[in-house]
């Protein structure tokens, strides 16, 4: 069903993607609940409504749902046990929770991906210090150890050889469930970012290059340079994980690009994604009103690139001076962080080329 101009969509969130979405659906003509537990904000200061609460507070959250035409969200960490909730009482809620449960969960990502028929790079699960010392033997004697949830923009992971401290590395991670991947010999990153709609229509983006500095996404530009035969490569992939998934909304798909052009599948993302910020500028329908549209069950807009791109986050202290920290000519959207910390995503910005 198709929501009518003046539906109030709730947004579980309160972040910049939030707040970018809110913006949006208010561009769409609907109104916007946000959810979540801290009273300012990124995206309650743009929309219509908020109300304060835990996400595992089940009779808050379904009061508050309720009250909306239809649930979406803006990061993978809300719980999945919240969003089956709201389904099993009658709530529309898009993306479900399928998204959820395997974007949470590293080892039943990469296990989905590969079931999907998308390759990944080797890995191995551990539990403890002596599954790591295995684990290293197993994929060549180096590897990223990476906890199995949360950790994002670098965080949660340890770059370790045979021969380092298995225990004291495990006791880093706090002895959390994790996985080891192989260090891939990557030529460049890409990322997929694709919008599906309640009727299974399906539409991909130009596929933009990914730079990072330090696990923190620092640049992304289009075109991205690679091999026409390997976008369209990653375009598919990121196309039938949403099927798979039975997605509703934007869902981003990471890959590593290797020396031959072929591809293996880095990270799942079951929202609108950073690699994917130029897309308000530079194409016809930007990702987060192509998200609105999706889970407002209307009719995905056109992807069409009408520029060359370039976007770049302003981290941290630069957000303070951000026409000093972008390139001249660049569009620049702030995301309303009331506290600059070093690395922190303060904002970005968009540069256009004709």
């Amino acid at each position: 069903m198709m929501l009518p101009v003046g539906a109030k969509i709730g947004i579980i969130g309160g972040g910049q993607l939030g707040r970018m979405l809110a913006v949006a659906a208010a561009r769409l003509g609907f109104d916007v609940s946000i959810y979540c537990p801290e009273a300012d904000c990124p995206a309650g200061r743009v929309a219509q409504q908020q109300t304060i609460g835990r996400y595992d507070h089940l009779p808050s959250v379904l009061d508050w749902a309720r009250s909306c035409d239809v649930v979406t969200y803006e990061f993978e960490n809300v719980p999945v046990d919240t969003v089956h909730y709201l389904v099993s009482s009658g709530c529309d809620v898009r993306p479900g929770a399928r998204s959820l449960e395997i974007a949470q969960d590293r080892l039943a990502e990469k296990a989905f991906l590969r079931d999907a028929g998308i390759e990944t790079a080797p890995y191995v699960a551990v539990n403890g210090p002596q599954d790591l010392a295995r684990a290293l033997t197993q994929l060549g004697g180096a590897g990223i150890l990476k906890t199995r949830r949360e950790g994002y923009d670098g965080k949660g992971q340890l770059r370790l050889v045979s021969g380092d401290d298995c225990e004291a590395a495990f006791s880093r991670l706090k002895a959390q469930p994790s996985i080891l991947e192989a260090i891939v010999p990557f030529s460049c990153e890409i990322s997929a970012i694709v919008a599906r709609s309640i009727t299974g229509e399906s539409l991909c983006y130009d596929i933009p290059r990914n730079h990072h500095v330090e696990g923190v996404l620092s640049r992304s530009s289009v075109p991205s340079g690679v091999d026409q035969t390997t976008e369209a490569k990653a375009r598919e992939a990121a196309i039938c994980l949403a099927a798979a998934l039975d997605h509703v909304g934007v869902l981003a798909l990471e890959f590593f690009v290797l020396a031959d052009g072929s591809l293996l599948a880095n990270e799942v993302a079951p929202r609108v994604h950073n690699s994917g910020h130029w897309t308000p500028e530079a194409c016809r329908t930007g990702q987060f009103e192509q998200h609105i549209r999706a889970v407002a069950g209307w009719p995905l807009g056109s992807v069409e690139r009408k520029y060359r791109a370039e976007m770049g986050n302003l981290l941290g202290h630069e957000a303070l001076a951000p026409f000093e920290a972008a390139p001249a000519g660049s569009v620049i959207t702030l995301y309303g962080k009331r506290e600059a910390k070093a690395g922190r995503k303060m904002g970005h910005w968009v540069r256009l080329v004709d």
